[in-house]
């Protein structure tokens, strides 16, 4: 009894808070209203699927269509996640009618509870409810979920990969939060959810024992999540930005490029060593690298090559990603700030933002990458 007042009390809190959150969401005052919908849309789902712990056996009883519904909500929680972490990857994602296909398993679910049991009886439903575990319906709900999970989790990090693609072959500014938050949070989700597919498998395996533990771990870990969430939006504003999903990754503009004779890739690889040429005298006269916020498109516009032609020329012909192109001659620059004798009294937090980086720990990690060395251990040297 003890175990199950834990549950409840886990359970309440968590779905609380999720609540709490999800309005703090919705009401906000922010650019980014669609990512704060889809997480608020993710987080009411979370609450209806957690809050099945705590209701009343008797009102169940009461209202069984309603708690049939309730199952099947559980259908949108990982649809609302997954279309969450594009909306803040991607700054022009917009809702379309293809989205409405991840509606397909929850509506498929209620298709089938709609002849197999909101038109039951009375005692029918009872009987039902009291030997759900046992069921057809409630294995086939299982296992919609777990597919579910297997194929959510796949996509969604099959997103993250994409982002951080365009973003170390588009963007120089080094921090990298934004998918620093949504690798973690997907990571801890889909831990959740796998787990959960354990605990169900549980229910047919007769092991009460592991099956109370499981439920006791999960719906702790839902619960440190959950309060997790919260600081994440209090503390961190500044995850809900994204980039441009229309960005084309270079090796996905590269096949067009290599057609025509001999001669004209002749006189392409000339045209490209001289690119590469201006572009290094370019960055080494002008400095550019000093914007902390640099982007392709930005450097583009002041040299004058097109974008398009300067994610090929970096990215394939000088097999760098642009986040290291550039970054590598913010390093140089502290390098040399770092031996001059009369700037000696700069301080490393000092030099790294003279140099265009704007994280402390983001600087250590690349000086450390071209120097194996800490930027205080250079000097030192």
């Amino acid at each position: 009894m003890n175990t199950v007042t834990f549950l409840t009390g886990m359970a309440g809190i968590s779905v609380f808070v999720s609540l709490l959150l999800a309005f703090f969401l919705l009401t906000v005052q922010t650019k980014n209203k669609l990512a704060n919908r889809l997480f608020a849309c993710y987080l009411i789902f979370f609450a209806i699927d957690n809050s099945g712990i705590f209701i009343d056996e008797n009102f169940i009883r009461d209202h069984f269509n309603f708690e049939f519904f309730r199952w099947t909500i559980c259908a949108l929680v990982l649809p609302a996640f997954y279309l969450y972490v594009l909306s803040v990857c991607f700054a022009d994602f917009r809702l379309r009618s293809k989205h409405l296909l991840h509606l397909i398993p929850f509506v498929l679910t209620n298709v089938v509870f709609l002849f197999r049991l909101y038109f039951l009886n009375e005692a029918n439903k009872r009987l039902f409810y009291d030997h759900r575990d046992q069921s057809p319906e409630m294995f086939y709900l299982f296992l919609v979920l777990g597919l579910q999970t297997v194929v959510y989790s796949i996509g969604v990090f099959l997103v993250l990969k994409k982002y951080r693609e365009i973003f170390q072959e588009n963007y120089t500014n080094p921090r990298t939060s934004i998918f620093k938050w949504l690798f973690q949070i997907a990571m801890a989700l889909f831990v959740l959810y796998y787990l959960a597919i354990a605990k169900n498998i549980l229910r047919y395996a007769a092991i009460d024992f592991l099956w109370i533990w499981l439920n006791t771990i999960l719906q702790f870990l839902v619960l440190a999540i959950t309060c997790w969430f919260v600081l994440k939006a209090l503390n961190y504003p500044e995850l809900f930005r994204g980039i441009d999903s229309k960005l084309l990754l270079a090796r996905d503009i590269l096949p067009k490029e290599n057609n025509g004779s001999t001669d004209a890739k002749d006189s392409q690889n000339e045209i490209i060593a001289n690119q590469i040429s201006a572009l290094k005298q370019y960055m080494a006269e002008k400095e550019p690298f000093l914007d902390p916020s640099l982007t392709i498109q930005e450097l583009s516009n002041q040299i004058e090559i097109p974008a398009r032609d300067l994610s090929l020329l970096i990215n394939q012909h000088m097999d760098q990603h642009f986040f290291d192109f550039v970054n590598e001659y913010r390093i140089q620059k502290a390098m040399e700030i770092l031996k001059n004798p009369s700037k000696k009294d700069l301080t490393v937090l000092e030099i790294l933002y003279e140099v265009g980086f704007n994280s402390k720990s983001s600087f250590n990690t690349s000086f450390k990458k071209y120097t194996n060395l800490t930027p205080t251990a250079y000097r030192n040297s």
